[in-house]
């Protein structure tokens, strides 16, 4: 009788198997997210991942993966940050990529040009690059929108001075977690449109 029930059971998970899916989906706990970011992560980040404070990013609308992704790269010391890393420390890769889905359910906003004309310049770098100097256009990889991927930010609607901090960062290889591709691109930047790029990425929704 016990293998009986057995083999039923076996049979019932072939058609699964078959098509190659899953056999549960682990839904992102977003209660516990909720208690982690209020506990936390709201000092800095705002509790609907707006940011107040331009030093620190707005998390809303990014990618949950990528989320997940950077706080275990800040636990395990990869990405070098003394905020992030005591932050990250405790935290279950479960409770990384609830918080990933938590931020990324959240809405973000894009904000008004201070300076249009900076903006202006930012917009033909971000979407055509710089010929003469070799940097290429940043929608290439982070999309027309600023939208990004699971695997690349999404940089619309950030704050300018956390984007040229990064930027920066990259320049320096201060901040070597992720591809290579951005130390070369960081590199070959001017300030002016190290500059003129972050303010027009805030412009975009």
């Amino acid at each position: 009788m016990t293998i009986k029930i057995a083999i039923l059971g076996m049979v019932a998970w072939l058609p699964l198997i078959a098509s190659g899916q899953p056999a549960a989906q682990v839904k992102p706990d977003l209660v516990r997210a909720a208690e982690i970011v209020s506990g936390r992560c709201f000092l800095c980040h705002g509790l609907e991942g707006e940011s107040a404070s331009p030093i620190f990013p707005r998390l809303a609308g990014q990618h949950s993966e990528y989320i997940a992704k950077q706080l275990s790269e800040f636990k395990s010391g990869k990405r070098k940050s003394d905020t992030m890393k005591p932050q990250a420390e405790d935290l279950t890769p479960e409770e990384m990529k609830a918080l990933g889905a938590f931020f990324e359910g959240k809405k973000s906003a894009a904000r008004p040009a201070r300076d249009p004309e900076l903006v202006a310049v930012g917009k033909f770098i971000f979407h055509r690059g710089n010929q003469f100097s070799g940097v290429p256009a940043c929608s290439t990889c982070h999309g027309p929108k600023g939208l990004g991927t699971p695997q690349l930010p999404r940089l619309a609607g950030q704050h300018p001075r956390y984007s040229e901090d990064q930027l920066k960062q990259f320049n320096t290889r201060e901040r070597n977690n992720d591809n290579a591709v951005m130390h070369t691109v960081a590199s070959k930047l001017s300030e002016l449109e190290r500059n003129a790029v972050s303010e027009y990425i805030a412009t975009l929704d």
